[in-house]
């Protein structure tokens, strides 16, 4: 499973910590480097255990590394469509939207989320991205809306089957929470911003709260008999089997949201004939993608036997001619199976499509395969 942020050599960064930190160390994380920050890899049941955990009850992450950001002011929604093919300006009040930050060759510089919270917009970054989407967003937004960033916020993700009914026993106002939905919730007696989201697949909810607060409410989450703390090496392999992206991995700069399969985040009132087409970076690129194809895209890939194929393995179809490359791979405990996903040629991205995945110098046969890997279970209502 690959953790590991582009963010540069361990060796040269003093990394921050979050709220969180002490009682990671208390409940005896492995603490490694990610994205500036010291973060909890796995807890002493190690990674195997706290995936399965996740999938059949409810798994606590510490996600206080991504950034909270505020944007405050009518002019907010029209701004940030200049910086997103999105619809901003038609996300209903408490609703939640997947959207991307894209440069001017219509690649991709973050992928975020975005609430209408009512009176402001709410957005959640990358953590490895932080810096710079908030210096996008001062350059882009400037003059149209306030932009504050939350850094006195911590970030928790609750996860699995079980959280609904554990959120609803110490927050009854959220039990009505549909996916991508949002509110304001007092969890346990602590004032909080609540979301239906997540990054496993799972139903689930992401829970902005006071830094000074954090401890207090992580330690009531994990006092419930279905709760068990989560580390980053088993939020990869989840995220991986719901053919989630990881940004810096799966998607980048120069990868467009149609090469990445992501054109359902693109909204009709954004695309040629729509009410607001256009407007955003790179939109001379993506709009002609989404008419006119791409020569590459990305697919699920699963290998043949127990071997996981990581990032970086050549892709080759049945005559040895190179036809893409592995982005994330690992081994997938739900399945029982390695999974992995990647970018090929256009003609090879059928579902069914047989190539080899080079691993160890050797060729691995590895079959083109649909995303998710395991049923998504959002909750609709």
């Amino acid at each position: 499973m690959s953790i590991e942020s582009k963010t540069g050599p361990a060796a040269e960064t003093a990394f921050a910590r979050t709220p969180l930190y002490d009682l990671h160390v208390e409940l005896g994380a492995r603490m490694v480097p990610f994205a500036g920050y010291e973060m909890p890899v796995q807890y002493p049941g190690g990674i195997l255990e706290e995936h399965k955990h996740a999938r059949s009850k409810a798994g606590l992450f510490d996600v206080s590394h991504m950034g909270q950001v505020r944007l405050v002011g009518g002019g907010a929604a029209a701004a940030l469509e200049t910086l997103v093919p999105v619809d901003i300006l038609g996300l209903g009040a408490l609703k939640q939207r997947y959207a991307l930050f894209t440069n001017d060759r219509g690649g991709i510089l973050d992928d975020l989320m975005v609430t209408n919270a009512g009176d402001h917009l709410f957005v959640v970054v990358n953590a490895a991205c932080k810096g710079q989407d908030i210096a996008h967003m001062r350059a882009g937004l400037a003059g149209h809306c306030e932009i504050e960033e939350l850094a006195d916020r911590a970030l928790l993700a609750l996860q699995g089957p079980a959280a609904g009914e554990v959120m609803a026993g110490l927050a009854p106002e959220t039990r009505g929470m549909t996916f991508m939905s949002a509110r304001t919730a007092s969890v346990g007696g602590i004032a909080c911003f609540v979301t239906r989201s997540g990054y496993t697949g799972e139903d689930g909810f992401e829970i902005s709260v006071p830094a000074k607060s954090a401890e207090a409410l992580a330690r009531l989450l994990l006092a419930q008999a279905e709760v068990a703390p989560i580390g980053l090496g088993a939020r990869d392999s989840l995220r991986l089997e719901a053919g989630l992206c990881l940004y810096g991995h799966d998607i980048d700069q120069d990868t467009t949201p149609v090469e990445a399969s992501l054109t359902w985040a693109i909204q009709k009132s954004r695309r040629r004939g729509g009410d607001r087409a256009g407007g955003f970076p790179g939109d001379a690129t993506i709009l002609r993608q989404l008419e006119a194809g791409v020569a590459r895209k990305r697919v699920g890939l699963l290998p043949e036997g127990r071997a996981p194929v990581r990032e970086g393995a050549e892709l080759t179809d049945l005559s040895g001619r190179l036809v893409g490359r592995v982005t994330s791979g690992g081994f997938g405990p739900t399945i029982g199976a390695p999974v992995a996903m990647g970018y090929v040629e256009t003609a090879h991205a059928a579902a069914g499509t047989k190539l080899n995945a080079t691993v160890r110098g050797k060729p691995l046969p590895t079959v083109v395969a649909p995303m998710p890997f395991v049923p998504q279970r959002y909750y609709r209502g």
